[in-house]
């Protein structure tokens, strides 16, 4: 068994280099920006009012002064206003700020009579003038690879850009396996279950960018696996689901080597999830997922994800994790790392984190519970509640 640290490695030099498509800026949302996006003007391109009020010139800023109002700007009507020393002009928010003002006195702090204002008696200090440029100048670049956020889409947008080129979305195939297998609708024979893992796995799969395909279950024979795996042909991603462990009935790796499988590894000194494999196979990257639905969960939380984010160009890196404080004392773990499932908790200062006590890797009512997993390092000793740990959000 290799460790889990050894295990990611390998499955992430699987991503390959990401495709890139050009897609309408209305269809980048979550897209992973593929190259930069460069602003072909400034922002805001002019002078602009920061706040409704008046127009000035900055020798004219003070309390008393009276002066003459002899024009209105609007946003996208400037007009061919001017100021002049004694004068204002009435601006609005957005509105360029015209020639020979320097600064913009807010409504509230007049008071106007017919075409005359007068400044109060408290003015303040700032200009409310919003400079041409002051957000971006032209040739300023948005740099990939990043998801694109709605806030990045409306910086975008600004730019002036209609298009981005982003990363291709990378096809990943579910292949779940067993005999005991039947999807949901379907009636269980009395020696069997309703298949679950590849909703979950697919629905995750999609959250990340990918798009999701679902095979037909493959039965435990060889013909059958060989036939559904020849279905996930073109896909850049194969998950099987079960039939990766040892025994006799455990048939993926064995058929997927007649089928021309680089085998990078098989079985991670990990729980739950021992037996997860990896290589790549007729130009396709492929993971072989325990048929356990927490242990396949929490692989693809741990594997799969963070080789889809690398498929499409994202850093490679593992899951993200944070510290928190044990809510309650854990035992000594044993040589395999634990990913237990936990619930957070409000903490002092750091997030308590709670393993839930019973951590059955068929438990997917546990599993819905949690929104962590608590990381259990190989042989690490018993701790007492208070101790940082790092947990794994869900």
């Amino acid at each position: 068994m290799i460790s889990v640290e050894a295990a990611l490695a390998a499955v992430l030099d699987l991503a390959g280099q990401p495709g890139t498509e050009t897609v309408p800026l209305r269809q980048a949302a979550g897209r992973v920006l593929a190259a930069p996006v460069t602003a072909g003007r400034d922002q805001p391109p002019f002078a602009a009012a920061a706040m409704d009020g008046y127009a000035i010139a900055a020798a004219d800023h003070r309390p008393g002064a009276v002066l003459d109002v002899t024009g209105v700007a609007a946003a996208g009507r400037g007009g061919d206003a001017r100021v002049a020393p004694g004068s204002a002009v009435r601006v609005f928010t957005g509105a360029p700020v015209p020639p020979g003002a320097d600064r913009v006195v807010l409504q509230e702090d007049v008071t106007r009579d017919g075409d005359r204002i007068t400044l109060g008696a408290r003015l303040e200090e700032a200009s409310h003038v919003r400079p041409a440029g002051a957000d971006f100048r032209a040739g300023d670049s948005l740099a990939p690879p990043r998801r694109l956020t709605p806030r990045d889409l409306a910086l975008i947008a600004a730019m002036g850009a209609a298009q981005v080129t982003v990363a291709r979305r990378p096809v990943v195939a579910f292949l779940p396996t067993g005999d005991e297998l039947v999807m949901p609708g379907e009636t269980p024979g009395p020696d069997q279950i309703v298949s679950s893992n590849p909703f979950a796995l697919a629905a995750m799969a999609e959250a990340e960018g990918a798009e999701a395909r679902l095979l037909p279950i493959a039965r435990d024979t060889a013909d059958s696996l060989r036939f559904a795996l020849g279905l996930a042909a073109g896909a850049d991603l194969v998950v099987t689901i079960g039939g990766a462990s040892v025994g006799e009935h455990d048939l993926v790796a064995a058929v997927a080597g007649g089928m021309g499988l680089d085998l990078a590894f098989h079985r991670i000194a990990m729980r739950p999830g021992k037996p997860l494999m990896a290589g790549r196979m007729a130009g396709s990257a492929m993971l072989g997922l325990p048929g356990n639905p927490v242990s396949a969960i929490v692989c693809g939380h741990l594997f799969m994800l963070p080789l889809i984010r690398a498929m499409q160009g994202l850093p490679k890196a593992p899951a993200p994790r944070i510290r928190a404080a044990l809510a309650a004392p854990v035992p000594a773990n044993g040589p395999r790392t634990h990913f237990m499932r936990a619930r957070l908790e409000p903490g002092d200062g750091l997030p308590a984190i709670r393993p839930f006590a019973l951590q059955d890797s068929a438990l997917l009512g546990i599993l819905s519970q949690a929104d962590a997993l608590l990381v259990r390092p190989a042989n690490d000793p018993a701790r007492p509640a208070g101790h940082v740990v790092e947990g794994i959000p869900l």
